[in-house]
């Protein structure tokens, strides 16, 4: 046997052995486990799940052991990731920390901060939340006002963010801060991490149409932020930003994401219209768009793959998580849109105070904002026009 059928055939054994069989039933947004220090599991099997897999460090399969990781290879991760789906086993843990703070701490960080947080992320025991958006800096995200002042020994930061994701659930925030404010826009924020229970931290939910809250206002009153906390180099934090945003798409726009429902549109489909007397989808409109998406779902799966590989070979995804994110996003609305098409009149029944209601109007509703977060639609086409198509 060579050394990754070895791997293959230990992991094998060690995922049956060791994943709970609750832990083996399709997942939905409601199911996963953000871990942090005010989580409660929702059973015994979601803990001892995730405490299994972290202390083999595969909640982060390829972070170094020395942060918490499995240190694993990218031929180590893919075999791990194919054994999980052979079993539908659930992911142990999700996390902003894990899709988009840990890289780019691995990146920029002081060798002293991944020793502290990394392995905390790993072992879900502190949950992030992103502090980069503003009421007028959202597409041109360089233009935060958000300051922070430096007093000395730390950085006293005021200002607000919007479109927070569990703000209100975090415990601590990887936030965009204006320090340096007569520099030119994009050479005067820096990267500032701090504890969402400092004194000066507030947070507002705001509803969607969905009648879900994920999103939050957060507001800063002179929030006392220690220069230790600053990730890389005053004044430098957009080229972190940057970097950490090529993360955030590619999470979002991967079919992996929580945002997303993997059901298949055709068991949907069957469930709702049935079948004629050759076995098909008894409507023929709705069986030719089922199919149109299923080619495009596929396509974008095997770019999906090949990204992951690129990134796994050492290499970075840079503007290819435009593409992700944009083409996963929109499938995924379309994917929606099948599901409510297939419903009929039963999808759409919806009462606002009550999201569990009609789960398909509810994540039709929610899939809007897929490409709004991140970096709406329009902003990836135009990143793609000039980075790959070069049109100036």
């Amino acid at each position: 046997m060579s050394d990754l059928q070895e791997f293959r055939a230990s992991t094998r054994a060690w995922l049956e052995e060791n994943c709970p069989q609750e832990m083996r039933q399709p997942m939905s947004e409601a199911d996963v486990c953000w871990g942090g220090r005010n989580w409660v599991f929702q059973s015994d099997a979601q803990r001892i799940w995730l405490e299994r897999m972290a202390a083999r460090g595969w909640t982060v399969p390829t972070w170094p052991e020395a942060y918490g990781g499995g240190g694993l290879s990218g031929d180590d991760d893919r075999v791990l990731r194919e054994e999980m789906r052979r079993i539908n086993a659930r992911p142990p843990l999700q996390s902003f920390g894990i899709w988009m703070l840990g890289p780019a701490l691995l990146q920029f960080g002081s060798e002293e901060q991944k020793r502290h947080y990394l392995p905390q992320i790993a072992r879900g025991e502190i949950r992030w939340c992103q502090g980069y958006s503003e009421p007028g800096a959202g597409s041109d995200l360089a233009g935060v006002q958000t300051k922070g002042v430096d007093t000395g020994a730390y950085f006293e930061v005021t200002g607000q963010k919007i479109w927070t994701s569990y703000a209100d659930k975090a415990d601590w925030i990887f936030c965009l801060v204006r320090t340096e404010p007569d520099a030119p826009k994009h050479k005067g924020i820096s990267f500032l991490l701090f504890d969402m229970a400092s004194e000066g931290v507030s947070t507002k939910p705001i509803k969607l149409i969905s009648g879900a809250s994920p999103f939050c206002e957060t507001f800063f009153d002179g929030v006392k932020v220690p220069k230790e906390q600053i990730v890389g180099e005053r004044g430098k934090g957009w080229t972190i930003a940057k970097y950490l945003l090529t993360h955030e798409r590619e999470m979002i726009g991967s079919t992996d994401s929580a945002l997303f429902r993997s059901e298949s549109v055709v068991d949907a489909a069957r469930a709702a219209v049935g079948l004629d007397g050759e076995g098909r989808l008894a409507d023929p409109l709705l069986r030719a768009k089922i199919g149109e998406f299923l080619v495009d779902e596929m396509a974008f799966k095997v770019e999906l793959e090949r990204a992951k590989a690129w990134s796994r070979a050492g290499n970075q995804i840079g503007v290819e998580s435009a593409t992700l994110k944009y083409t996963g996003t929109e499938l995924n609305k379309l994917r929606q849109e099948i599901n409510m098409e297939s419903g009929g009149f039963d999808a759409l029944e919806w009462d606002f105070a009550d999201a569990q209601s009609n789960e398909k109007a509810s994540l039709w509703l929610r899939s809007k904002a897929n490409s709004i977060e991140g970096g709406t639609s329009e902003v990836m086409l135009s990143i793609l026009s000039k980075a790959v198509l070069e049109l100036g």
